[in-house]
């Protein structure tokens, strides 16, 4: 059955086609027929090398309309900003039994935010939560001491982006249900934001192709000319 609606929804599609933004959004949206509110991906393949690490395109960036989930927040902290971090939202606040719980293989969150003060601690965690892209980063803003702000801020749809070792950068940037011009507020925002992170040493073209898709969906293109060189 869902092979049908695959292809039923391939049909759609003109494979040929570069669309704008708002026309792959409402594409996407037109085409997706799962019976749950799927989520919107966005893929963007980069003209860097991501061996070398002045090509390891990073960042962060705040979506304006959010991406239509809780997000789970972690914050490792000492007693002094635990009540911050509580007040700001984090579903989990703590130290010491948080570094057991990671070691022991725990990690239902989305996002950690530390302390500077306790990265020593959370440092030792780095071969379980580096591979899941959970790691601290004060590049990405989740270590900072203040965490009140840093919590209601990924709250509020601010994600982290990082290219792959094929050069791709994946992202959610909402869902089906959203509005079409808040999922196209949201791909704006982030094409955005990489284009921000373009590093000087990027040579020939630095977005290569840009695709939307939703789970299950055949993916849209998106015109390379949508984000400014």
């Amino acid at each position: 059955m869902a092979g049908k609606k695959y292809k039923a929804a391939l049909a759609k599609l003109d494979a040929t086609k570069e669309y704008d933004v708002a026309e792959a959004v409402a594409k996407i949206k037109e085409i997706t027929t799962t019976k749950f509110d799927a989520t919107i991906d966005l893929a963007i393949r980069l003209g860097v090398d991501p061996k070398q690490s002045d090509q390891n395109v990073r960042g962060t960036v705040a979506l304006p309309n959010g991406i239509g989930k809780t997000v789970r927040v972690l914050v490792m902290c000492k007693e002094n900003k635990q009540e911050e971090a509580k007040a700001a939202g984090a579903e989990f606040v703590g130290l010491g039994e948080f570094v057991e719980k990671i070691q022991g293989g725990w990690a239902d969150v989305d996002v950690i935010i530390a302390t500077p003060d306790v990265m020593g601690e959370v440092g030792k965690l780095g071969k379980v939560l580096g591979p899941r892209g959970l790691m601290p980063n004060p590049k990405t803003g989740t270590v900072t001491m203040d965490v009140g702000k840093a919590v209601k801020e990924v709250k509020a749809g601010k994600i982290e982006f990082r290219v792959d070792k094929a050069g791709v950068i994946h992202a959610g940037v909402g869902k089906v249900s959203f509005e079409t011009q808040k999922l196209t507020e949201n791909v704006n925002a982030f094409l955005s934001a990489i284009m921000r992170a373009k590093p000087s040493s990027a040579k020939g073209n630095y977005v290569k192709s840009i695709a939307l898709s939703s789970t299950m969906s055949p993916s849209v293109k998106i015109k390379r000319d949508a984000v400014a060189a």
